[in-house]
């Protein structure tokens, strides 16, 4: 009986240690602040300083603690740096549309990574993290190490779909919803939760929405999103020159796979494409275990 009772506590207290990693997430990183011309952005970081640098963008509506399945793992092998974007959470809010101009959320992550002191690292975007992410690497390819990308097409693809696919059309009218000039005032903090599954993640999540600007982060969606009448833009951009992993929940009901099509004619190195069945647009929680072993498979490779 006390061998059985001893066992039963032993796993017990062994189920609590691998759970407390992420459960107390925010207690462990180091939180700091980087400067991107006078805006500050926060970031959340794990791992050793001297260790190749990750750096992870969320998308909306979301903040660093997006990252909580993946940060722990990865951050034994590299420094992994989560931030807040602008208009979220602990970052500067700036006002006005055109603060949120994709151009100047690129150089918020060239700001991180310099204010760490490299020249380059591995960058991975979610959502509107992603379209940054893109950016980063299209535009600025000496600081893109590798490039990862969850749930958003390459934005060629994305403008193909909405000029020619009338189910993403149809399935984009939620960002034409946020482009109304009053969208902030239709929006809470408290229904902005609404994906997030876990009771703990969620009160942590209307924290940092009460801390945030809903004005600035429908501001994105005003300031880069594509306006009606949709069309597909062929003009020529610079292919991504890294490496990419690309991983797609197919469940996503606002980002549809017909976009990731010919994603390959905008590449100008190799493309790892992984989708997800019965995963949906915040894949790195869907699918945490299968998404976070898949980025640590992709960067040792």
């Amino acid at each position: 009986m006390k061998l059985v009772l001893l066992l039963t506590l032993t796993l017990a207290l062994f189920a609590t240690a691998q759970a407390n990693p992420v459960q107390d997430l925010d207690k462990q990183v180091e939180h700091g602040y980087a400067d991107s011309n006078g805006v500050k952005i926060h970031y959340a970081a794990l791992g050793a300083k001297d260790a190749p640098l990750i750096v992870m963008i969320h998308g909306f509506p979301d903040f660093w603690y997006s990252w909580r399945e993946q940060m722990v793992p990865l951050s034994k092998t590299h420094r992994v740096v989560a931030i807040d974007q602008r208009g979220y959470n602990l970052s500067d809010k700036p006002k006005g549309i055109e603060s949120y101009d994709m151009r100047l959320l690129a150089a918020d992550v060239a700001a991180v990574i310099k204010h760490h002191g490299r020249q380059k690292a591995i960058v991975v975007g979610h959502d509107w993290g992603g379209a940054v992410a893109w950016t980063v690497a299209m535009y600025m390819p000496q600081m893109v190490e590798k490039l990862i990308i969850l749930n958003l097409p390459h934005m060629k693809g994305l403008t193909r779909e909405l000029a020619n696919n009338p189910a993403q059309a149809k399935a984009s009218q939620y960002a034409r919803n946020f482009q109304m000039p009053d969208a902030h005032t239709k929006v809470s903090a408290a229904a902005l939760t609404f994906w997030v599954k876990d009771p703990e993640a969620k009160k942590k999540y209307l924290e940092a929405f009460e801390r945030s600007d809903l004005e600035a982060m429908l501001n994105y969606y005003k300031a880069n999103y594509p306006r009606e009448p949709y069309q597909e833009n062929k003009a020529d951009v610079p292919k991504v020159q890294c490496s990419v992993l690309m991983i797609h929940g197919l469940g996503d009901t606002a980002l549809l796979p017909g976009a990731l099509n010919n994603t390959w004619e905008w590449m100008g190195s190799d493309l790892t494409l992984v989708t997800i069945p019965g995963a949906g647009h915040f894949v790195q929680q869907d699918a945490a275990e299968f998404v976070t072993k898949n980025i640590k498979m992709w960067l040792t490779r």
